[in-house]
Parts: structure tokens; sequence; C-alpha cells
């Protein structure tokens, strides 16, 4: 179906609400979840990282499924269905109290996450196109951005009243998405009729794809240090559970407002690929560096210098994943990147919590730290002996020749 340009506006401004809700109300609530259970119900870092992990691997493994069923069914039905599952798996995090429970409510979150995950970013693509996909996923990096300005903080305040509050107004936030997605025109992922599964195929013999969602996995391995090893960090450097909405107050302060001009600025001189490998070095910068901060301010800088690797790295990893996936199956595409997010961030997640303990048993704060930055930098010189390769193994796709 052609979508008139009215519709496909409409469609995108319904998707930045969507976003916005969506990270606004994850953030209210995850990066609490570490200091909550381990600092003041005492659970062991390792017990809420593997927890963690548990939500982020179900839920981008399962991303698969999302991503098929899109290129058959419509995505607002996915998306509205999966943000309802995530709101009532909120709802039984602010009743968990046992590790069992715990972990039950994070598989609920993540089933619901499958279901809107690859359905939301196949229909970003499906609605842009290469003259204005990079721009919109950086407006949507805003809108993100804006999420995660106001979600801690919110939280934060939310949590001097009790943790239940802050998890049952974090399922609100979701459970509203399903009335904005009302909005969203009848979307196409997929090019002409399908069987099921045949996107799928298409997504794993690609070697190209694969490769670059294997490195991929070390940008979300950095990436999710956000909602478990920075909050800790600063938690022990002030003594204060407000300091985490301080951390993501600075991180998405910054998204907000450097989001759209830093790469607008990096586009006039880079291609798409240069500008991700860039955006990973620099947060692996910014997570090595932390192993130095014995301050408050030391803190804030490592933090002001991994946010500006995500402002380039966060929309253009898009960007790249779009211009890479075969346009007869977005959705499935789409799907199988979530591996990298999958096994990247669940790693991340659970290497996180066992080196957070492993280092204070040690004595050696800055263990983890320098293992993380290892991490990202092998992703960063992986991406950039594919972006050298590129141009041989695709020498008849201009997208592909463009990335480099």
């Amino acid at each position: 179906m052609q979508l008139s340009s009215a519709a496909r506006r409409r469609g995108l401004i319904a998707l930045l609400a969507t976003n916005f809700l969506m990270y606004g109300g994850f953030f209210m609530v995850i990066p609490l979840v570490s200091v909550v259970y381990v600092e003041q119900l005492g659970f062991a870092a390792a017990t809420v990282g593997l927890a963690l992990a548990l939500r982020q691997l179900l839920q981008q493994s399962l991303a698969i499924g999302g991503g098929m069923l899109a290129d058959l069914v419509s995505v607002r039905a996915l998306i509205g269905v999966g943000v309802l599952v995530r709101a009532v798996g909120f709802v039984s995090l602010a009743y968990a109290s046992t590790p069992t429970l715990l972990f039950l409510a994070m598989a609920l979150s993540a089933f619901g996450g499958a279901l809107f995950d690859a359905p939301s970013r196949a229909a970003m693509a499906a609605l842009t196109d290469a003259t204005n996909r990079a721009r919109f996923f950086s407006l949507n990096g805003v809108a993100t951005g804006l999420g995660m300005t106001l979600g801690p903080l919110v939280g934060a305040m939310l949590l001097r009243l009790n943790f239940q509050t802050v998890a049952l107004t974090a399922a609100v936030c979701f459970a509203s998405i399903s009335a904005v997605v009302l909005l969203l025109p009848p979307i196409r992922v997929a090019q002409g009729q399908q069987r099921i599964g045949y996107g799928l195929g298409l997504a794993l013999h690609d070697r190209t794809f694969l490769l670059f969602t294997a490195l991929l996995m070390g940008y979300w391995f950095m990436w999710v240090q956000l909602t478990l090893s920075l909050p800790l960090t600063a938690e022990r450097l002030t003594g204060n559970s407000d300091a985490v909405g301080a951390v993501y107050a600075l991180n998405a302060g910054l998204t907000v407002v450097f989001q759209y001009p830093v790469l607008r600025l990096a586009e006039r001189h880079l291609k798409p690929l240069p500008i991700l490998i860039l955006g990973v070095a620099l947060m692996a910068l910014g997570l090595g560096l932390v192993a130095t901060a014995d301050s408050v301010p030391v803190l804030a800088t490592c933090v002001v210098i991994f946010t500006l690797g995500t402002l380039l790295a966060t929309p253009t990893q898009l960007t790249v994943t779009a211009a890479l996936a075969d346009e007869r199956a977005l959705g499935s595409y789409f799907g199988v990147s979530s591996l990298a997010l999958a096994f990247g961030g669940s790693l991340g997640h659970l290497a996180g919590g066992l080196m957070t303990d492993a280092a204070r048993a040690m004595g050696q704060p800055a263990l983890p730290w320098l293992t993380f930055a290892l991490i990202g930098l092998g992703s960063a010189i992986g991406m950039a002996m594919l972006a050298e390769a590129l141009p041989r193994r695709h020498a008849a796709s201009p997208s592909r020749q463009a990335l480099r």
C-alpha cells in the first residue's frame, strides 16, 4: 500500500511519541533496579545483573519472532499488544520481593518488548528513505533522550515514596502507548506476499549483515552499563540514590541538546559506518576512564565522553542496519539485528554484575572499566575492518558502498 506524505509524517510523529514514552517508562524504573535490590534489599549484584541479563537476552532473542511477524501482520497491532504486556511486567516488578519473582517480572517485561522492539524499528525504516532516514533517527535520538532525561528524574523522585510507586508509574507510561499507536497508518515493512520464515532465511544467509550484527554486540555491551555499573558507581561515590538520576540527566540532557547538531556535523565529513566506528571508540574511552574516577566531577567527565560516543553511534547503528537490510524483509532483518543487543546486552549486564562483585572483593575497582573499554575497542577495530571489506564484497550495491 502506497502511503501519502501526510500519512508518513503522522506515522513518524506517532513513532517519536511512542519512543519517548517507552524510554521514559523504561528508564524510570530499570536503572533503579540495581540500586534498590542491591543496596536496599541486600541482593548480590551478580543476582541482579543476571536478572537484567535475562530480560535483555529473552527480549532480544524473541525479537526475531516479533520481526518475522512484522513482515506478515499489522505492525500497529504488534506494538500495541507488546506495550500492554510490558506494562503488566512492570506491575509484577512492583511486588517482586524475592529473586524468583524478580526473574519472573523481568521475563514478562521481556516478552512484551519482543513484540514491539523490531516492529517499531522496522516501521521507522519503512516510513523513511535514504534521503531522510539518518535525519529521522537523529530526531528519534532526541525524543528518546528526553525520555531518558525525565524518566530517571521522575523515578528518583518517586523512589522517595517507595519502589512500588516507581514501577506502577512506569507501567502506566507503557499502557498509554497503546492509544498512541492508533495514529500509525497501515504500514507494510516487507515487500510482496511472504511465507513465514522467508525473511529470516534471507537475513541468516547474509554474511555481511551477520558479521555487522556480531560486531554490534560490543556497542550494546557498553551501552547497557548505563543501567547497572554506572548507577552503582555514582551511588558509591556519593552515597545517594539521587546520583543515579543525575547520571542519566547528564547523559540524556546532552543527547537532547546535541544529538541532532553533532550527527549532522559528522555527516558532512564522514559516511555512516565511519561515524559509527568513531562513536563506539569514544564510548570505550569514556568507560575506560571511569577507572580513574575518584570524584563526581571526574565521573561526570567520563559520562560526557561516553555520551558523545552514543550521540554518534546510537542513531547511526540503525542507519547502517537499515542500509544493510534487504527491503523485502525489513522486519526479519531488524529482528535478527536484535541478537546484537540480546547477546551483547545480556553479557554486559552479567559481566557488569559479576565484575562489580569481583572488583569489590579484590580491591580492584578499575578492573571492570578497563575490561569494558577493551571490548568496545575490539568492536570498533572489527567495524573498521568491515568498512574496508565492504566495497570489495558489494561492488554492485550502491547502498552498501555509501556506508563507507
